[in-house]
């Protein structure tokens, strides 16, 4: 659940649901208490309305008339009756409703008025007995313009059973209700995540192909405000680096190749050196130089090539470098195959492989070459039986110009150049290229690249 919800488009979604489910709960609360409150006001005016009516029609009535005008009212829906004292309306069950208020209003203050309240009504008529017994009812006293005092008993039913179902969760369709909504509320709330989200994900997938690919096409600087400016300073930066880079790399390029022209003339003029022994040295310096020079090439076309991808045997073309090799001396040896392809720069893959195949005979005496299918992507390992790296140095060894002053001195004709540009065509080619110990002793080295999809293949 914590991995869940550590993506930002999964957290937006929870609090978009769990902000619009709470204001949906507190104001389907709040409604419903206007609701209850508005139909309990209209029924004390509906009852208000016909305690008035009763009382105007008495009081015209002559008081030996009363009692008979009154026993007709049953069935009018209440009982009436006049009576002597309202000593009985005051006592724990005596009401202090609004109703009073409202009577008293419309009656005028010089009434009398009490009302009790009963939870249980008995039937109006005899024939009435087996019929269901209604929820409540009030008795109210008013007194008369004469002082009489009347006694009404009006029956009130309850809310029908229908009509309470449909505005609560017990009701007959109230928890598919509840449920329609919630997967409709999920529904928004999800596609507000999903477009909230999108501007982030598409930065994201744009700063990672930038590692991959420097001149990869801009982003699109569309969308809101923030998302526009985001997009550009993004851009802006891409350009910067890129700019950067090239420079770089031209410079790089530059001073190499200008110094083949100076060196080639040293070259030249070291022939004429009569100290055979001194000759020999500088000569040899020169071919350190020379070697440099090559590789500082080499390293500035691994950084920018302009060289056409395109899909590559990969088994064809590690059996053409390790032939290569053995025709050129070394101990190299391969196993396994493939049958994958690869989408690749064909020169700087096989110099990259060059590399490491010339590294691992120079210091390790042999490669023993390897390739398979691994996870669905393509594993080449190359072992020697050399002196290894030590561990804390396995990953500075990438760096240009670094060497290992035991084993890879400028002695041996190391540049410290070899690794990194290998480095860097594997990482141009969305690779990876690590280095380990062998138990046994020992340097593998593991060049991973990802295999070219059949839809491209095709």
């Amino acid at each position: 659940m914590k991995d869940f919800l550590g993506s930002i488009g999964n957290r937006i979604f929870f609090l978009l649901l769990a902000g619009i489910v709470v204001a949906v709960m507190a104001t389907t609360w709040l409604s419903g208490n206007e609701r209850r409150s508005t139909l309990r006001e209209l029924r004390f005016q509906h009852l208000a309305d016909r305690v008035e009516q009763i009382v105007q029609a008495v009081d015209d009535i002559p008081p030996p008339q009363r009692p008979i005008v009154l026993q007709a009212a049953t069935n009018f829906g209440f009982e009436a009756r006049m009576v002597d004292d309202m000593n009985d309306a005051i006592g724990p069950n005596a009401s202090t409703s609004p109703i009073i208020e409202m009577l008293q209003s419309r009656l005028g203050e010089d009434r009398k008025i009490a009302v009790q309240r009963e939870s249980e009504c008995p039937p109006l008529r005899a024939d009435d007995a087996h019929a269901p017994r209604r929820d409540t009812c009030r008795v109210i006293y008013v007194s008369l313009h004469d002082q009489a005092l009347m006694r009404l008993r009006l029956h009130q039913p309850g809310e029908p059973p229908a009509l309470r179902g449909r505005g609560g969760p017990g009701g007959p369709f109230g928890l598919q209700y509840i449920l329609l909504f919630l997967a409709l509320i999920a529904m928004l709330a999800w596609l507000v995540a999903r477009m909230a989200t999108r501007p982030i994900r598409q930065l994201a997938q744009a700063a990672s192909r930038l590692g991959s690919d420097i001149d990869h096409a801009p982003l699109a600087e569309t969308g809101p405000t923030e998302i526009r400016q985001a997009a550009h300073a993004f851009n802006a930066m891409q350009g910067r680096i890129r700019r950067q880079i090239q420079h770089r790399t031209h410079m790089l390029a530059a001073i190499t190749h200008d110094l083949q022209t100076p060196l080639t003339r040293m070259r030249l003029r070291l022939e004429k050196v009569s100290d055979a022994e001194l000759q020999q040295k500088l000569i040899d310096d020169l071919g350190v130089m020379h070697g440099m020079v090559r590789e500082g090439l080499d390293l500035a076309r691994s950084m920018d090539s302009s060289e056409k991808v395109q899909a590559l045997d990969i088994d064809s073309l590690l059996d053409s470098v390790c032939a290569d090799a053995a025709d050129a001396g070394q101990d190299v040896s391969l196993q396994g195959s493939t049958r994958a392809f690869v989408m690749a720069q064909p020169g700087a893959l096989r110099r990259c492989l060059t590399n490491l195949i010339d590294n691992a005979c120079k210091y390790g005496r042999q490669a023993r070459v390897s390739i398979a299918l691994e996870q669905q992507r393509i594993a080449i390992r190359i072992r020697d039986q050399g002196p290894g790296i030590p561990d804390a140095e396995l990953e500075a060894v990438f760096e240009p110009f670094y060497r290992l002053e035991a084993s890879r001195s400028r002695d041996t004709g190391g540049t410290g150049l070899g690794l990194t540009i290998a480095l860097n065509i594997a990482e141009n080619h969305h690779g990876q290229l690590r280095l380990r110990n062998l138990p046994e002793g020992g340097l593998e080295v593991l060049l991973e690249l990802p295999q070219m999809t059949p839809s491209k293949a095709r």
